[in-house]
């Protein structure tokens, strides 16, 4: 404690606020103490006074240098980390749509049959029109509300970027990152913060003030591959990139409340623009993540019972009661 350089920051901070002149006027009010109260002037030989300023303004004055070299040189590499990573995924979007299209040839008689199950589809439609509201009604009966589902009962609807707005910070998500805006309400620079980032737990907040954010996150994250910076010493920004990306977060940490992922929106126009088998996956990984929160079988799950079934069936002279299923 007594080695502390700043144990007496607070009374300096004190004084300094009284003094309208600034650094200058400060500096006037030391030395006139030591020139009333000490022999600092006077005790020593002479031009030693001199030499003790001088050595002590130099030492400091260093490692004032050193230490805003240090802050620049990490604000520079978190800001090329960050622009690395959105070039990436910049290139990666744009791979994805300028992919070539392909092209599938099939047979006059696949045509002709595909033309034929068309005009049967159109067909039954137009038969089926006069019942279509009776029979809407009852899909509607057997389709389980949202509002009514107890599990979604109490989630929050995501906003517009997939996340959630809170009072200190606002979230948002695609399924490769999450991004994390804070506004700190005051002029900060980025020693004076306290951002760490582990793979499962995040802490934000300002040094000498209680922590914003000090929690386990959703789910994993790649400690190398996320960032923070701050934005014009009032907003930091921090980029989580997930190691799940098939799986949107309902929170970013478990003390926040929950969204509903059943209503997120993974921004349609842009997901038509993706290649067939892009999407299909996409659309596979949504309904896989409504059926579990359903407590439902996933689509592979669904997969293995049907064969199962099927295996069953073909073999019934084979006993299955005392079988146990995974």
């Amino acid at each position: 404690m007594a080695n502390d350089p700043e144990r007496f920051d607070t009374m300096l901070l004190a004084m300094a606020q009284q003094h309208e002149g600034g650094v200058k006027d400060l500096l006037s009010t030391i030395v006139g103490f030591l020139a009333r109260k000490t022999d600092f002037f006077t005790g020593g030989k002479e031009g030693e006074w001199e030499k003790v300023v001088k050595d002590t303004f130099y030492a400091h004055a260093k490692k004032a240098r050193e230490e805003a070299e240090k802050i620049k040189k990490e604000k520079d590499e978190a800001e090329k980390r960050l622009k690395d990573i959105q070039q990436r995924k910049e290139q990666e979007r744009l791979a994805q749509d300028f992919e070539p299209a392909t092209v599938t040839e099939i047979t006059d008689q696949e045509a002709a049959k595909m033309q034929e199950d068309i005009e049967k589809d159109n067909k039954m439609k137009s038969e089926e029109g006069s019942g279509e509201g009776a029979s809407s009604d009852k899909e509607s009966d057997s389709i389980p509300d949202e509002e009514d589902d107890p599990k979604e009962k109490g989630k929050l609807k995501p906003n517009a970027g997939n996340g959630c707005d809170l009072e200190n910070y606002r979230w948002t998500q695609t399924l490769e990152e999450v991004e994390l805006r804070v506004p700190l309400r005051q002029v900060v620079r980025p020693r004076d913060l306290n951002v760490i980032i582990n793979k499962r737990h995040l802490k934000v907040g300002i040094k000498g003030q209680p922590l914003i954010i000090d929690g386990e996150l959703d789910a994993d994250v790649k400690v190398e591959e996320s960032t923070w910076v701050l934005q014009d010493g009032r907003n930091l920004l921090v980029n989580l990139e997930k190691v799940n990306k098939m799986n949107w977060w309902s929170r970013l940490v478990t003390t926040d409340p929950e969204i509903s992922t059943r209503k997120i929106n993974p921004e349609p126009s842009k997901l038509s623009d993706l290649d067939g088998e892009t999407r299909g996956l996409v659309e596979k990984m949504m309904y896989d993540q409504r059926q579990k929160e359903m407590g439902l079988p996933t689509s592979d799950e669904q997969k293995k019972q049907d064969v199962l079934k099927k295996f069953m069936e073909q073999h019934p002279e084979m006993d299955f009661s005392k079988c146990k299923f995974n």
